[in-house]
Order: structure tokens, then C-alpha cells, then sequence
């Protein structure tokens, strides 16, 4: 399926930096926001999500603080980089565009994460939950790659634990070994699509957020998000949340079960056939399931 084009692109301020966003379709039902994973990860790769907006939704797009076209800011260190941070540049884009008294969001990995933390906080305008492949702890997240990382091939397993023990995660040997994990739990559309492959790109070129906050890949975090949780605040989210994860997903089911758990109205939808991006892996049945899932809550 084509991904569709925006209606409009722009940026606006926050605290002298830029934050870069576009919408697609035209204002009409409650609009969704769509917070991309990393975190520093941008927007590209969730772009498929947009065909939300053939169902009558605006859909908002951005690149959060320090990637893509939003504002770089690669000598910023640890003390900067913050999950309040995010969740104040949030509430700013949400007053900027107009749409803070309502307003659904839908967070991918990071961006899950982060819609948990601005949900707990019982914001008076949001109206839906869809947290997609996000763990609540990243004790849980941890504990489910060193199992799937366990499955890997042995010599896979081999070059890591070598190549992590000597601080040379960037070598070409480790980027391989990587990319196995990737596309057995990560994306298993392989080849990458375009909107994905830029999405490494966008990585590659400015890792500062996800290298600060994460580590070097997805299954090795040692940032300073490696002992966040948000479980002892889930009874707090008020809003109908849907729940979405992949059968084959570094998110495993143990890592997302704290949401069903204790969040109140919530129900949960596993892809059968997907890892880490099922609206990328089954993007037509993503699509209605969202879709009916956010008509549900108008």
C-alpha cells in the first residue's frame, strides 16, 4: 500500500529548538498522534500508520527533539536527554497544533513508552491509548532479549558477546550478527522497506539520543532508560488503551503484561504473522484493527 502524502508540514518552537511534524487528511474526527520509537529513532519507519487517514482521522506525524528534521543536538549530554524532557515537548506540539483538548496517541517501542508516561498523568484531552510493542519495565524488555537472544545461532551469539566484551559494537561483524537478531524479532520484511531503512539511516547519521538513552542496538541497553518503569503507575491511565505486539516480537508478551494487567479498560491485539512492526509486516489488518479500535472511542 502507498503511503500517503501529507496535507501539510511545518515546525514549531520549543524553548528556541525546532520540532518538525506533518499531518495527513483533513481536521474532522478526533485527530491521532503518532509517537516513533528509538528513543531518536524519527518518524519515518510509522509513516504507514498514516493510512489511518483514509478512515476520516487526521493523522499527526513527528520528529521528536535531537532527530530527523527536528533540531540535532549532538552535544547535549546525559542530564538533557530525559523522559520529561519528551513529554514537555509533547504538550507543547499538542497546544501548537491546536489539539490539546482532544486528541488520541498512538506510541510505537519508545513511542509506547512514552504515551504510558504522558497517559498516567491523566491529561484532560486524550481520548484513546494504543500502546504498540512496548514494554512497561526495561527489566522485562531486558530479560525478554537475553531469552531471544539465547535462540540465536551459536556463532551469532559468539560474535556479540565478543565483540560487546571489547566495546566494538560498531565493527562490521557485530553489525551483521545484529541484523540477524533484527530480522527474526525487529522487522521480518526483508528487505527493509525505504521508510524503515531510513529510519537505520537516521540512526546511523545522529545516534546520540538512542546511543544516550538506549545503547547500541536494540538487545544491548546500557543508556541511562535502562532501569525505567512505568508498572507501579498503569491503575492511573483513565482512557479505553488497545494493546498491540507482534507473535514474533522483541516486545514479548511478558514485557507487555503489566499493561493488561493493571491498566482498566484495555484489551490487546498479538499479529500472528509480525515481530516489532506490524504495521509495517500486516499493515492492511493494523490498519482496520486501529481504525476500529479509535472509532470505538468516539
Amino acid at each position: 500500500m502507498a503511503i500517503p502524502e501529507p496535507n501539510h508540514t511545518g515546525t514549531v518552537d520549543f524553548n528556541g529548538w525546532s520540532t518538525w511534524y506533518r499531518t495527513t487528511g483533513e481536521p474532522g474526527r478526533t485527530p491521532l498522534v503518532v509517537l516513533h520509537g528509538g528513543p531518536g529513532a524519527g518518524h519515518d519507519y510509522t509513516l504507514r500508520i498514516a493510512g489511518i487517514a483514509q478512515q476520516g482521522r487526521q493523522v499527526v506525524h513527528y520528529d521528536q527533539l535531537g532527530i530527523g528534521h527536528s533540531t540535532h543536538l549532538p552535544g547535549k549530554g546525559a542530564d538533557f536527554w530525559t523522559v520529561q524532557l519528551f513529554l514537555d515537548e509533547l504538550d507543547h506540539l499538542l497546544k501548537a497544533l491546536g489539539i490539546a483538548d482532544a486528541y488520541h496517541l498512538l506510541g510505537q517501542s519508545w513511542g509506547g513508552m512514552l504515551a504510558a508516561e504522558h497517559a498516567v498523568r491523566r491529561p484532560a484531552g486524550l481520548r484513546g491509548l494504543v500502546i504498540a510493542n512496548s514494554p512497561a519495565s526495561m527489566e522485562l524488555w531486558l530479560s525478554a532479549a537475553s531469552g531471544l537472544r539465547a535462540a540465536l545461532p551459536p556463532e551469532v551469539r559468539r560474535i556479540l558477546d565478543e565483540h560487546e566484551a571489547a566495546g566494538t559494537t560498531d565493527s562490521p561483524d557485530y553489525r551483521a550478527a545484529e541484523k540477524v537478531f533484527y530480522d527474526r524479532h525487529v522487522c521480518r520484511v526483508v528487505p527493509n522497506p525505504p521508510e524503515v531503512e531510513a529510519t537505520w539511516a537516521n540512526v546511523a547519521a545522529d545516534p546520540t539520543v538512542y546511543h544516550t538513552m538506549n545503547g547500541p542496538n536494540e538487545f544491548h541497553v546500557i543508556g541511562t532508560m535502562k532501569d525505567w518503569s512505568v508498572i507501579d503507575r498503569l491503575h492511573l491511565i483513565d482512557v479505553p488503551t488497545l494493546l498491540v505486539s507482534g507473535r514474533y516480537d522483541e516486545a514479548t508478551p511478558a514485557t507487555v503484561q503489566p499493561y493488561a494487567d493493571r491498566v482498566r479498560d484495555v484489551r490487546w491485539e498479538i499479529f500472528e504473522q509480525s515481530s516489532h512492526m506490524p504495521h509495517v509486516e500486516e499493515e492492511e489488518l493494523y490498519l482496520q484493527v486501529v481504525g476500529a479500535f479509535l472509532d470505538s472511542t468516539d
